[in-house]
């Protein structure tokens, strides 16, 4: 069936299309960093370590970014690196991430999609009765069959339409920077448990030794005291370092089964049997050097930041939309097809039929809804303002804490190391004294417990410096990528098996 429309409506619609697309939505302008040109100088943070580790081993990152330094890389623990990766495809709240971005997707195609005609294919077929003093052919009953294309389009001719696409649009790409935000910080924080949970097996094994250093202690003095020699004094020190040893290990053994639960939530599953074998925590050997760069590079690296400015890009494009609401809505309505009584003649040119019925609805009274609207979506872009500025102080200030305690770590490790060997040897010191009658076990007991204390800072000590070099990785943007020297992953595309059919969006909203 061939339809000819006629000239004018043609041009008319073709008129209307040219029109259509004015946007009433504000120039969008970055709001300026609320933050310095540079990240904090001078007392501790002059004193950045290079590649040297207070441990006695080094690897370098050469110069390179987090953001394209590999997980892999960053870590140099096989174990850890293979429970990352577990991680990664097994954790439930990673999981719900990816799906709202799948979410927000269909979203945004839904509204899209309101930019173009709709067209319903229409077949129907109508059997009537009418009486005989009102039928103009003097026949009680007819039929008649159509078969046709409905069409209906709003025409947006103030952008109304257009704002909540591109609205739908910066939410998508916010959810998709918040999904990426989220693997970042799970890898980060399954590091972090993973060397927590180093960290108190150190705890154990300097209380285990402790413990077994202060039972044989307690042994010869309650040998000594049944023979007379020992005084109960020195009995009930002796005991009283053996309980003091003993609730520690209870504490560390429970804080260790809890470090595992910990992890295996993290990741998801229980860890396998078959992992590789692991490094201490004084063989970690993360990256130190990192450089921090400028703040401003912060805004290409963080995703945070880059979701929190997608939110005021959308809330940005809904003010286009209140506005608009206050000006006319254009729809066209057409219907385009052939009428027959009977289903043969339905193709014959002679049959054709069209309605066509544009219409437009223009705002009178709301009551000042559509005036309260625009205000709520004029505050709510001075919200969105003010979370990305607070995105951008609070990267700052994670990097600026970062780099304070990298500044110190070293230092502060190898003086509990020089405090620890010194306890060691006043303990000896102490025990020769007493075996030889100069000092009462007292000095014995009291170089102990100054020994365990030592020894639990020093592995303290290790595990923050650890800790907070993930955590600086991960403040300087590191942990997108696996292996350095891939290219980035595209944020709303991170999950192959759910991307693999949907189209790339790109922003369009970057004028506005």
């Amino acid at each position: 069936m061939r339809t000819v429309f006629p000239k004018s409506l043609m041009a008319s619609a073709a008129l209307l299309a040219l029109l259509a697309g004015c946007s009433l939505q504000p120039v969008y302008q970055r709001p300026a960093a609320p933050v310095g040109a540079a990240f904090p100088a001078g007392a501790v943070y002059e004193r950045q370590p290079g590649a040297a580790s207070p441990e006695g081993q080094a690897r370098s990152a050469d110069g390179r970014a987090a953001a394209d330094i590999g997980w892999r890389d960053f870590f140099a623990d096989p174990r850890l690196q293979a429970i990352v990766g577990l991680a990664l495809q097994n954790n439930r709240d990673l999981r719900v991430s990816m799906l709202n971005v799948e979410a927000a997707r269909a979203q945004y195609q839904i509204t899209r999609a309101s930019l173009l005609p709709t067209v319903d294919g229409t077949a129907s077929a109508t059997r009537q009765r009418t009486p005989t003093n009102l039928s103009s052919s003097g026949r009680n009953y007819s039929t008649v069959y159509s078969v046709g294309a409905s069409v209906s389009w709003e025409i947006d001719f103030f952008g109304r339409v257009g704002s909540l696409r591109d609205q739908a649009l910066a939410q998508y790409l916010s959810l998709a920077e918040t999904r990426k935000a989220a693997e970042i910080a799970l890898v980060s924080q399954v590091a972090v448990q993973y060397l927590t949970m180093l960290g108190d097996e150190d705890q154990l094994a300097v209380t285990r030794a402790t413990l077994k250093n202060a039972q044989e202690s307690l042994r010869i003095n309650q040998l000594s005291y049944d023979n007379g020699v020992a005084t109960e004094l020195d009995l009930q020190q002796a005991q009283g370092i053996f309980e003091q040893a003993s609730a520690s290990l209870e504490a560390y053994s429970r804080a260790r089964a809890q470090d595992e639960n910990a992890l295996v939530l993290l990741v998801g599953q229980q860890l396998p049997a078959d992992l590789p074998a692991g490094l201490p925590l004084v063989g970690q050997q993360l990256l130190t050097d990192i450089p921090a760069g400028l703040p401003s590079e912060l805004l290409q690296r963080r995703p945070d930041i880059a979701a929190a400015e997608q939110a005021l890009r959308a809330a940005n494009a809904n003010i286009g939309a209140a506005r608009a609401a206050f000006f006319p809505s254009v729809s066209l309505t057409g219907d385009f097809g052939t009428l027959s009584p009977t289903t043969g003649g339905l193709f014959r040119g002679a049959q054709r039929s069209w309605s066509f019925a544009p219409q437009i609805s223009v705002p009178i009274f709301s009551g000042g809804a559509l005036a309260a609207n625009l205000e709520l979506a004029q505050v709510q872009k001075r919200i969105e303002i003010a979370d990305y500025e607070r995105s951008i102080q609070t990267a700052f200030r994670e990097v600026s804490d970062g780099l304070a305690a990298r500044g110190t770590y070293d230092r502060q490790i190898q003086s509990l190391q020089r405090y620890e060997a010194s306890q060691r040897r006043r303990l000896e010191l102490s025990d020769m004294r007493y075996k030889n009658g100069v000092d009462d076990y007292l000095s014995v007991l009291q170089a102990q417990t100054d020994l365990f204390g030592a020894q639990q800072s020093l592995v303290s000590a290790r595990l923050a410096r650890a800790a907070n070099l993930v955590t600086l990785y991960k403040a300087l943007g590191g942990g997108w990528i696996a292996n350095s020297g891939e290219p980035p992953r595209d944020a709303a595309a991170a999950d192959p098996v759910l991307s693999s059919a949907a189209p790339k969006l790109k922003p369009t909203t970057e004028s506005r």
